[in-house]
């Protein structure tokens, strides 16, 4: 079964505030118009998605409630994931395995290095670092996600904001 796969970067965000905690940075306004672009390209591109999957970071929360609402999806029914905030490849991976098989087309919303190393062992390409509110769509020949860590797919699109 062909899945898809978007893997998204949160948008720009502020730098920290002295002694504020890196997980409390919001977006900036630009952040925000580049997260309604990313929304509005990802529409054009795939018209829906089944699924979307955020880090709970504000800033990544934001990016995914502004996509929603250019895909036309419950904003409600994202799943923040706590297991999302600044995660290595291995444990994208293990959360992306548990999506029900029902489910064909996820956005997932995060952080680098991590989502950007894992867009690079899915395809076997080395793709460039992801700006903030980048994109790349990966389709996936999968009968259950949890093939995941052993399959590989194709790079269909890249969105960079210019």
């Amino acid at each position: 079964m062909q899945r898809l796969l978007v893997i998204c970067r949160h948008a720009e965000s502020n730098d920290p505030f002295p002694l504020q905690p890196d997980f409390e940075r919001e977006l900036t306004k630009n952040g925000q118009h580049q997260a309604r672009i990313t929304g509005q390209w990802l529409r054009d591109s795939f018209q829906k998605v089944d699924a979307i999957l955020s880090s709970p970071a504000p800033r990544a929360c934001l990016t995914a409630k502004l996509m929603a609402d250019k895909l036309y999806f419950d904003a409600e029914q994202i799943n923040y994931e706590p297991d999302l905030y600044n995660a290595r490849e291995s444990v994208l991976v293990n959360v992306l395995a548990k999506l029900p098989d029902h489910i064909t087309r996820v956005l997932l919303v995060g952080h680098n290095p991590g989502i950007t190393s894992l867009t690079r062992t899915l395809t076997g390409q080395h793709v460039a670092y992801l700006e903030p509110a980048g994109a790349y769509a990966i389709k996936l020949e999968l009968d259950k996600w949890e093939e995941l860590h052993i399959k590989t797919g194709k790079l269909e699109s890249q969105f960079v904001q210019s």
